[in-house]
């Protein structure tokens, strides 16, 4: 579903991603771990738009995107979940989450809103509330709703347990778990490797803007690199 090959891309004369091979396939939830500043926010940024490249190639469903702005990407079906959430706190829940839909004037736009409400039930009884006024957790719920309400066929997650307790951060991957029931890929960039690792199915291990290592997620845990690296084991 989603390709990036020999990927490169800088801030000014500085290279943080340094030829990146990545792939995702349909119905898979693949998780990015490494380090804070080893480029995987700017890879996601890179597949969304946000962050323009130097060489290589995003391909995503057959459709080579180098050159497709990032509003238009969002129409190809491939939406993030960004990093910090960046809702809007003076709107309600519910206008937020009608934000994330407005690619969209059917009536199956109500049909999406019952199932955000039925993923995260805390957001339905606080739809008329003000985003700013809900709790860490609650706010990374709707920014993930937000997102899927704009039908992804793949959705970014950029470090959805940052900050957050680690009750939350078991409920917000339980329901990254459950979006397989949604047939939702999932590309997940995430601080958290084994809470990330136990949910998906592969895993890359990125370091100073480069791909290190890669393999089954459940290999990965194995890994004694990967358990002394990141893992704490």
């Amino acid at each position: 579903m989603l390709a990036v090959s020999k990927l490169r891309s800088s801030y000014g004369r500085i290279e943080v991603l340094h030829g990146i091979d990545l792939e995702v396939n349909s119905g898979e939830t693949v998780v990015v771990i490494g380090a804070n500043g080893a480029g995987k926010t700017t890879l996601l940024h890179c597949m969304t738009g946000i962050q323009p490249i130097q060489d290589g190639n995003i391909v995503f469903r057959g459709e080579n995107l180098n050159q497709v702005p990032a509003y238009k990407r969002v129409q190809r079906g491939l939406a993030l979940s960004p990093e910090g959430r960046q809702i809007f706190t003076n709107l309600t829940v519910e206008e937020n989450l009608r934000l994330g839909a407005y690619l969209y004037t059917d009536e199956r736009v109500e049909k999406d809103m019952q199932d955000a409400y039925h993923l995260f039930p805390v957001l339905r009884e606080k739809r008329n509330d003000l985003a700013g006024g809900l709790s860490g957790g609650q706010q990374q719920m709707l920014a993930i709703a937000r997102a899927l309400l704009s039908r992804p066929a793949c959705l970014l997650l950029d470090e959805p347990s940052m900050g957050l307790a680690p009750l939350l951060v078991e409920q917000i991957f339980a329901v990254i778990n459950d979006l397989k029931d949604l047939d939702v890929t999932v590309l997940l960039v995430e601080q958290n490797a084994y809470g990330a690792l136990k949910i998906a199915d592969r895993g890359y291990v990125m370091e100073a803007g480069e791909i290190t290592m890669t393999g089954q997620a459940q290999e990965l845990i194995e890994d004694p690199r990967v358990r002394s690296a990141y893992l704490g084991i």
